[in-house]
């Protein structure tokens, strides 16, 4: 889901991910990626791109003593959330837990073969590739450790995707129609995935899970945080510019209220979480055989990889990394829980703020006939 908001509102934008989206998007993915995951005694995981915390806090609670987690994400922001969090935890969060500003692109800063458990909850999405992300993913986990990576899958939005492509054909813009087709191809298959995990060099899967997101009106479903500042803006550049986007989002609009009435308009999210598995390297000096199960190998043929942790020693004091203890403030009293749905009221602050949140986002005037809820051309009647 692409986030760009600009920098001088990064702090503002953290808050309204952590309250509005990330429980209605991120939780139920960090949910999935959950599922059956235990954390190795000792273990040394690392959390790419964390955001605001789902599901490191989770992961914390499920480590044991020696073990560290190391997270990190490009936005500052983000990690002032997750800090207050884990600060709210005490003793449980003031060790192991290791934070670092950082961006997972082009490729992760950290060591091969140091990781036990590496996962990314969504961000591997917005990455170049995701066969490189796998790959890059699997350079830094241990042999025999594992790789876990949720997204997104084809299909995810299917009921407004069939909306946009009727409206499109309607209003004979195939130019729009392959920019379209050309945007539904960044959601990867269960194919696409499978070859990706071979590729970098890992055993696993994927599974699959599918949830719903409800909204009120259409006018609630392009407002909602999760829509303004995930796919809405790639939505736009599908159907142009001035005019063009008026006429098409009007129509979109109108299709949406007429179709479902009364009813809540629901789109289907299908959540994708990669599995892969990094294969035990044989003895010293033969190259590794991924044909064999490492369970059917005797116990001395099997080299266990030296700890490479030289940026992560035991001093807390190192400088590479923001410990919990280095004076991080309290957190509030009240952290929202967030909701899958939006109030009125919200609906139209994060309207107001849309041109200050979304660098990218068309001029108001290019899109008024959705906030207004007017046809394009149609002057506003008092």
């Amino acid at each position: 889901m692409t986030v760009q908001p600009r920098r001088r509102n990064v702090e503002r934008f953290a808050r309204i991910y952590d309250d509005q989206i990330a429980p209605c998007w991120g939780a139920p993915f960090g949910k999935l990626l959950l599922r059956d995951l235990c954390v190795p005694p000792r273990g040394q995981v690392l959390d790419v791109s964390c955001g605001t915390g789902d599901p490191a806090i989770e992961i914390l609670r499920r480590m044991t003593d020696g073990s560290r987690l190391i997270a990190i994400d490009e936005s500052s922001a983000m990690l002032d959330v997750v800090r207050r969090k884990v600060a709210a935890l005490g003793p449980l969060g003031r060790k192991g837990v290791f934070f670092r500003t950082e961006s997972a692109v082009p490729r992760l800063s950290f060591a091969d073969d140091v990781y036990d458990l590496v996962v990314c909850n969504l961000a591997i999405c917005e990455m170049p590739s995701l066969e490189s992300a796998l790959c890059d993913f699997a350079r830094v986990a241990k042999p025999g450790g594992e790789v876990r990576c949720t997204l997104p899958l084809a299909g995810t939005f299917a009921e407004f995707h069939d909306l946009y492509r009727e409206v499109l054909v309607k209003h004979d813009r195939h130019d729009a129609l392959e920019r379209l087709e050309l945007h539904l191809a960044r959601y990867p298959t269960s194919d696409e995935i499978e070859r990706c995990i071979a590729a970098a060099g890992m055993t696993g899967g994927i599974e699959i899970e599918e949830f719903s997101l409800l909204f009120r009106s259409a006018r609630e479903f392009f407002f909602a945080p999760v829509i303004e500042y995930g796919p809405l803006t790639d939505w736009k550049r599908v159907a142009g510019t001035g005019q063009d986007l008026q006429e098409v989002f009007w129509d979109i609009k109108e299709a949406i209220d007429a179709y479902f009435g009364t009813r809540a308009f629901q789109v289907t999210v299908r959540a994708g979480l990669v599995i892969g598995k990094k294969p035990l390297i044989l003895a010293l000096g033969s190259a590794p055989d991924y044909a064999l199960d490492p369970d059917d190998l005797p116990v001395e043929s099997v080299t266990r990889p030296l700890r490479r942790v030289d940026d992560l020693d035991d001093d807390p004091d190192d400088s590479s990394f923001d410990h919990i203890d280095t004076g991080l403030p309290w957190p509030p009293h009240d952290i929202a829980d967030g909701s899958a749905r939006t109030t009125d009221a919200a609906l139209d602050e994060l309207a107001a703020a849309e041109a200050a949140l979304d660098e990218e986002a068309q001029s108001a005037a290019e899109f008024d006939a959705l906030a207004s809820g007017r046809k394009p051309g149609k002057p506003l009647v008092d």
